[in-house]
């Protein structure tokens, strides 16, 4: 079991209703629930047979519902709903949970537009119910490394200049009937939507809303209907620029990041490992949990005064259950949540001007914006 953040726990366990049980809901939501000291799975919603099967299997306590409605009519028997289900579904979702009267996590991306994911915020300020969104990859291996880089006293990597980053994968065959390769807008399929959701927030999260967006968005598989081949450029105030690839083509993948800047460069290789070890049937606590073996610990080359160093750097552990842990402590303590979703509106932003930027073949301007991107550090 993780343990929690330093609040003390709720004598009662806070029970979690799970909405969708495919990748998200059965492979990430319930299991990190699970796994987190003073929260249980209460519910599953699913009403694929297959699907229900396995949920059966895997909370036998849990009640499996056909349907959401059950939940908002019976929301005193819950604390909280995660929305773990397609795209489309994650405002409507959100919104009955909210005006139930319970707290809500959304999957990212958390709207399919600025415009829809500000309707989600207004609703959770009326009803005063916390709204957040699951970005589990601000906890990912390299990423928590790169930050600790960022933040180290002796300046080991100087002014950035430029941040890189892919996710790469190979499926060369569109799935049919999938959501994540239907066109339609409200679907919010396609890359720039799935994997750009972690890496433009990401980016931003690191050096803040950026000044200038260009994108190339692209469907290069026979028979696709959504982008598979993506690549967004962002200029930031500072003059730091990031690259961010996502495609579903790449036979021999290359780096996973890479973060330039005067007075040194990290380069990490290979994915974290988290999510295989989720799907393996792993959970944090397990020993070794997050963790990488030396060889595949990301290259640090710095020459920063008495400090000279060109060779690998220890990678942080993983550590997805960290979302639930805070989540838990801002519903019992009042704490901030793990993700404010004004975060979400910052990427939200960056993805509309990717797509403008691809169909006009131009450089996109961001208008200012209030947001303050949580956990800022550029």
């Amino acid at each position: 079991m993780t343990s929690s953040t330093g609040s003390e726990h709720s004598a009662k366990p806070l029970r979690v209703a799970v909405i969708g049980y495919g990748l998200a809901g059965a492979v990430f939501h319930a299991p990190l629930i699970a796994a987190t000291d003073g929260m249980i799975v209460s519910a599953i919603v699913t009403n694929n047979p297959e699907r229900r099967q396995r949920a059966r299997a895997d909370f036998p306590d849990a009640t499996i519902l056909a349907s959401a409605e059950h939940i908002w009519q019976n929301a005193s028997n819950y604390d909280l709903v995660v929305v773990a289900s397609p795209n489309r579904t994650h405002v409507p979702l959100g919104i009955a949970a909210m005006q139930a009267g319970l707290p809500v996590v959304i999957d990212k991306p958390l709207a399919p537009s600025v415009v829809e994911a500000e309707r989600l915020i207004s609703t959770s300020k009326s009803t005063g119910k916390l709204l957040t969104v699951f970005q589990n990859r601000r906890w990912d291996n390299d990423f928590l490394t790169v930050r600790q880089l960022l933040a180290s006293e002796s300046d080991v990597l100087g002014q950035i200049i430029r941040f890189e980053s892919w996710f790469q994968r190979y499926r060369p065959l569109p799935r049919a009937g999938a959501w994540r390769e239907l066109p339609a807008p409200g679907e919010a399929g396609g890359l720039l939507f799935d994997l750009g959701s972690h890496l433009i927030d990401q980016a931003v999260l690191l050096f803040g809303q950026p000044l200038r967006v260009y994108a190339e968005v692209e469907s290069r598989r026979p028979g696709a209907q959504v982008d598979d081949d993506t690549f967004v450029a962002l200029e930031f105030a500072n003059g730091t620029r990031a690259h961010l690839w996502m495609d579903v083509l790449t036979r021999i993948p290359g780096p996973r990041l890479r973060i330039t800047g005067l007075r040194g460069m990290y380069e990490k290789w290979g994915l974290d490992p988290q999510e295989d070890a989720l799907s393996a049937g792993k959970r944090p606590g397990d020993a070794g949990w997050g963790q990488e073996p030396y060889e595949r610990w990301g290259r640090l080359s710095t020459d920063v005064g008495q400090l000279h160093i060109d060779g690998p750097v220890e990678t942080l552990p993983g550590a997805y259950e960290t979302f639930y842990a805070l989540l838990h402590d801002a519903l019992v303590s009042g704490s901030k949540p793990p993700v404010d979703p004004s975060d979400a509106i910052a990427t939200l932003r960056v993805i509309e001007a990717a797509r403008e930027s691809a169909q006009k073949h131009t450089v996109i301007e961001l208008e200012h914006h209030q947001e303050n991107v949580s956990g800022h550090c550029g």
